[in-house]
This record gives structure tokens, sequence and C-alpha cells, in this order.
């Protein structure tokens, strides 16, 4: 992914999969299209991963790159080609 959205969330009552769900949402709304993959910081997550999110099917993969508490969100062109 070279282009995505940067969202913050550090609400501690939020479950993981819910804040992927409102970021995706956002992206939605905003650029039109659905993303399919979001990068976050190792520490969010308990142990790698690069499992989909049930919920909204989108591919989380975990980069020190992004700061904890942010989530890097957009359209990965490999994933899915049409961008939906």
């Amino acid at each position: 992914m070279n282009i995505g959205m940067l969202w913050f969330d550090n609400d501690p009552k939020t479950e993981f999969s819910i804040k992927i769900e409102r970021a995706a949402s956002y992206y939605h709304e905003k650029y039109g299209k659905k993303p399919n993959v979001c990068f976050v910081h190792p520490s969010m997550l308990q142990a790698p991963s690069s499992d989909k999110n049930n919920r909204c099917e989108i591919e989380v993969r975990t980069t020190k790159s992004v700061l904890p508490n942010h989530f890097w969100i957009g359209i990965n062109g490999t994933l899915s080609p049409n961008g939906t």
C-alpha cells in the first residue's frame, strides 16, 4: 500500500476490531472505496497476525513505522484489484 489514511483511536474501552471498523467506515465514506488492509504497531496485537478482521474483511499487518494507537488503512492493489 502506497497511499492510505492515518486514523487515531486510543480509547481503551473499545475493542481492536471495532476501532478498525470505525476507521474502515470513515475511509469508505470519504474515498468511496472499501479498504482491505490496515497497518498497526506490533504492540497493538497480542500475537503477530496477518489474518483478516472477521467483521470487515481487512487484512491486519504490523509495522514499527506506525505509532501505537494509530491505524494506517487503505487499499492494497494485490489484495483487491477493483478496490472494493
